[in-house]
């Protein structure tokens, strides 16, 4: 493989925006053993939430996903390949970033349910703040809410 070839597929494998429109793999073959990728990162992102039960199984596959992305990454970085294999193995590699940015955004809650949160925080933090400056954060106070 050519050095601008070699350097042009780092860069695309590299590139922040390089998994945009990209798929997960359909299959993968991770340390040896295939794994129905696109079937696991969907079957877990159907849920709301990760189950503690499949916390292990969900970072593992991450962890094997991050080692197998090096892995793939290594032949083309010491130029060990061909370039037709480097381009098989930097789109597994795009695949396989696509794959643990889905798994990687389920403990992230969407921005409408954090905006949610804040806001009810500070609500919680003005009224504590009302309720001190107004003389009625006693124990024997007002209960309920505080009517201006």
């Amino acid at each position: 493989m050519k050095e601008y070839e070699r350097k042009g597929l780092l860069e695309r494998v590299n590139r922040e925006a390089a998994t945009v429109g990209a798929d997960i793999p359909e299959e993968i073959e991770v340390q040896g053993e295939a794994i129905d990728l696109r079937s696991f990162v969907f079957e877990i992102k159907r849920r709301d939430s990760i189950p503690p039960g499949e916390r292990d199984r969900v970072e593992r596959a991450k962890r094997n996903l991050r080692r197998e992305r090096l892995d793939r990454l290594a032949p083309i970085e010491e130029n060990e390949v061909s370039y037709e294999r480097g381009e098989e193995l930097a789109a597994s590699i795009i695949g396989i970033d696509r794959a643990l940015e889905a798994l990687e955004g389920l403990d992230a809650p969407d921005p409408e349910t954090e905006e949610q949160r804040q806001k009810a925080a500070d609500r919680k933090r003005w009224m504590s703040f009302l309720r001190k400056a107004l003389g009625r954060d006693d124990a024997g106070g007002a209960s309920g809410r505080t009517r201006f």
